[in-house]
């Protein structure tokens, strides 16, 4: 009884204390009525005792009642509170089942603040799943508006806060410009694909452009239709990949001006290209839902799949570290998709899995450092990221980072140009309507001092070989170079090319509007003689003018049925006006 009914029935407690108990040694309980819940179980006792003696007994009593607690203890139905408890687990097992061991896992995204954005850039409105952006450690390009023709803006990194209107542009296509992509050898060196059925390869100075550039190093003519995209070798050097809406695919050494393999396997349009590792592959994706992998210098497909994707919306897909293949697309019920797959057995997917239902194509930006994608959407507010390991289910989501505005590309930093000090592991080129917004992913770690585990060694500037070596079956990885202190541009490097420079047989294009500040810094053609104003009153047959004469004898040469004001105005306004410019 306890301390309540002790208070409440004085008398009666000090009865039940007077009365002497007598033990019971031959049973194994008190003699008790069976509670219902003795029928679930084969033996033992009840949860619980109401009895007043159980809690009263003598030194019997509590032998038996160890005795009782033993052999039930023993009986494997036992469900009551006298089951044996168990140990609970400590925290460091608890977080190994729970929680995936990640030095990654709590990475966060952050956009910069309002003045370290790069303000009124009229980003282009072409229909075409392209990035639309692309970024080194020194400069960033984004594809933008432009009257009659393709044009791209090409500005330093530093260079943030609002672009001026007038700022010079590169406008060498007659075309818009549908794929921007920096040479990962030389940051200096820039290609290009527009509707033009060309692809251009420019030298940006180092300083900011005082004028627009309009000459290329090399123009690349083989397709006969838009070229949309151009894509770098990653350890050759001068070797570039070109593919556009003819279904051809085309290896250039830059150097030459001239095509070193053509590759016409595919049946229709091509969504995506992406070079593996060390270059020897490269996978694309296709509108006759295949994905493909294709070895360049025998010029053929070396493995397939159909339909890793069920939707018939555009896929993509990039080649991992490892060897893997990294893909985007659809379901068939336009719920968007994402699968990691092995090119030596295509029959099963390592992994699959469902993300939402948008209508955005999802392009996917890798880190081979990290192991790790970003996948971002056109049309959408977010970034999501996610970690590739050996372990199950491979692909493992890590976080979102969202925002409130829309997306209209995405430019991706090389792991060369990422700021070490602050443990920033990328940093993405978010491009709005009139702005391209710099986002930071960072891994919070409170050392100031060099994460080693963070920033192994990356694919360095130098090629590792030559277009020739690679052209005769030589594979080599990545020359490396360490992060610690910092990554630092080299200076620019002139590009060398010994083939033509531009095309003799261009179609001429439709002549570009530019403003009175461009059209300053333009070259001047010197006019031709004589004027047309005065073709009518010239003979037909007029003897060749040489520059000389201009100066010494040309009254001579005037015809006399020129009107007397024209005669007498000509003479003084021609050396004045005309000599200087020629």
């Amino acid at each position: 009884m306890d301390a309540c009914g002790a208070s409440l029935f004085p008398e009666a407690t000090s009865k039940i204390a007077a009365t002497p108990v007598r033990p019971c040694p031959a049973l194994p309980c008190p003699a008790l009525p069976s509670p219902p819940w003795s029928r679930l179980v084969s033996s033992g006792p009840p949860p619980f005792s109401s009895s007043p003696l159980v809690s009263m007994g003598g030194e019997d009593t509590h032998t038996a009642r160890s005795e009782c607690k033993k052999k039930h203890e023993q009986h494997p139905l036992q469900r009551g509170p006298h089951r044996k408890p168990q140990s609970p687990p400590g925290p460091a097992a608890m977080s190994r089942s729970i929680v995936r061991q990640s030095k990654f896992r709590h990475v966060f995204g952050q956009s910069v603040k309002a003045e370290q954005s790069y303000d009124d850039i009229r980003v282009s409105k072409v229909t075409w799943d392209s990035s639309f952006c692309a970024v080194n450690p020194k400069f960033l390009a984004v594809i933008v508006e432009s009257s009659g023709g393709g044009a791209f803006l090409v500005i330093p990194l530093a260079k943030v806060g609002r672009v001026d209107k007038n700022y010079p542009l590169v406008i060498g296509h007659s075309g818009p410009v549908l794929d921007i992509d920096w040479c990962p050898h030389d940051d200096n060196v820039l290609a290009s694909g527009s509707e033009d059925c060309t692809a251009m390869v420019w030298q940006i100075p180092d300083h900011s452009m005082v004028r627009p550039l309009t000459d290329p190093i090399v123009v690349l003519e083989g397709h006969s239709k838009r070229v949309g995209i151009v894509a770098w070798h990653p350890t050759a050097h001068n070797i570039l990949l070109t593919a556009a809406s003819d279904n051809l695919i085309i290896v250039w050494n830059v150097a030459m001006g001239e095509p070193l393999v053509s590759m016409d396997d595919h049946p229709d349009l091509i969504y995506s290209v992406s070079w593996n590792r060390n270059g020897s592959l490269f996978c694309t994706t296709c509108k006759d839902r295949r994905l493909r992998v294709c070895d360049p210098r025998k010029a053929q497909v070396v493995a397939e799949r159909l339909a890793p994707h069920d939707g018939i919306r555009p896929m993509r897909a990039i080649f991992t570290r490892d060897g893997n293949i990294f893909t985007t697309g659809f379901t068939r019920m336009s719920q968007r998709e994402l699968g990691l797959w092995d090119p030596t057995n295509f029959e099963e997917p390592v992994a699959l899995l469902e993300l939402d239902t948008s209508n955005g194509v999802l392009l996917p930006y890798y880190d081979p450092d990290a192991n790790m994608v970003y996948l971002c959407g056109k049309g959408d507010s977010s970034i999501r990221y996610f970690e590739i390991t050996e372990e199950p289910p491979y692909v493992h989501y890590l976080n979102t980072f969202s925002s409130k505005e829309p997306q209209r590309g995405m430019g991706f930093m090389p792991k060369r140009g990422v700021d070490v000090s602050k443990c920033e592991i990328a940093r993405l080129y978010k491009l709005h309507d009139k702005k391209c917004e710099p986002i930071t992913m960072t891994v919070p770690r409170k050392s100031d001092l060099f994460q080693d585990d963070l920033y192994p060694d990356t694919a360095g500037p130098d090629p590792a070989m030559g277009p020739e070596e690679w052209l005769e079956g030589l594979d080599q990885d990545p020359v490396l170079v360490s992060m610690k202190g910092g990554y630092v541009p080299p200076k620019s490097r002139e590009l060398k090319v010994s083939g033509k420079k531009t095309l003799d047989s261009r179609p001429a294009g439709p002549r570009r509007s530019v403003s009175a500040c461009d059209a300053a810094s333009l070259p001047v053609s010197p006019p031709s003689f004589p004027p047309a104003f005065l073709h009518p009153f010239l003979p037909s047959s007029l003897p060749s003018f040489p520059p000389s004469f201009l100066s010494s004898s040309l009254p001579s040469f005037l015809p006399s049925s020129l009107p007397s004001f024209l005669t007498s105005f000509f003479p003084p306004f021609l050396p004045s006006r005309v000599c200087p410019v020629l």
